[in-house]
């Protein structure tokens, strides 16, 4: 257990993967915060949409990579946008497994932390997890966490100037545009599976 580990949780982009039997699966989550130190405990917020929600439900374990400033938008567009079951995310990259090999992103990633679900508190559209944390190791002493300031600025693309047209709101998780002059609101992203707290209007 590498203490350090925890300085590398902030506001930022998380990683957050699941295993079932062969099935594997990975989702971009936003919301990590350490609650307690001894033990070390980590709540995990997650929407209920996301397949690796389920995933974790059944098998009460998780990993979460905090990513780096470093991460490609590649990346997001892997494990944000492609919702279905049966997707493989994990194929032809590079990734390690823990004790109980759940996987976890090496490249581009600061630190893991590998969990054990003690609760669960139903949150509505999402589900709260309460997780004893069974391993944490720095994967990177000169990376530094992303951040959804240095997403925006940074990694996520730009938006072309004729877009600045549209009428509707956009998922600042990974871009998905809702056109329209309200947004419902149950609206689900149906790229990465966030709700509209997670939509900002777009502005002329």
């Amino acid at each position: 257990m590498n203490n350090s580990a925890f300085f590398k949780l902030s506001y930022g982009l998380y990683l957050i993967t699941a295993r079932q039997g062969e099935k594997i699966n990975g989702s971009i989550i936003n919301t990590v915060t350490q609650i307690t130190d001894n033990p070390k405990q980590v709540s995990i917020a997650m929407n209920k949409d996301s397949y690796t929600h389920d995933m974790i439900m059944q098998t009460k374990k998780a990993v979460v990579t905090v990513l780096a400033t470093t991460t490609p938008f590649d990346t997001f567009k892997r494990f944000g946008f492609q919702s279905g079951k049966d997707v493989d995310k994990f194929k032809d990259i590079t990734y390690f497994s823990t004790e109980d090999g759940i996987p976890y992103l090496s490249a581009d990633s600061c630190a893991y932390l590998a969990c054990r679900v003690t609760e669960t508190v139903d949150m509505g559209t999402h589900t709260l997890f309460l997780a004893e944390v069974t391993e944490a190791e720095i994967l990177s002493d000169s990376q530094e966490p992303m951040t959804y300031a240095y997403y925006h600025a940074n990694v996520k693309p730009q938006p072309k100037p004729e877009e600045s047209k549209i009428t509707g709101y956009r998922c600042i998780v990974c871009g998905y545009i809702y056109e329209g002059e309200e947004i419902p609101p149950d609206f689900i992203c149906p790229w990465c599976k966030h709700g509209v707290i997670d939509f900002e209007k777009i502005t002329a």
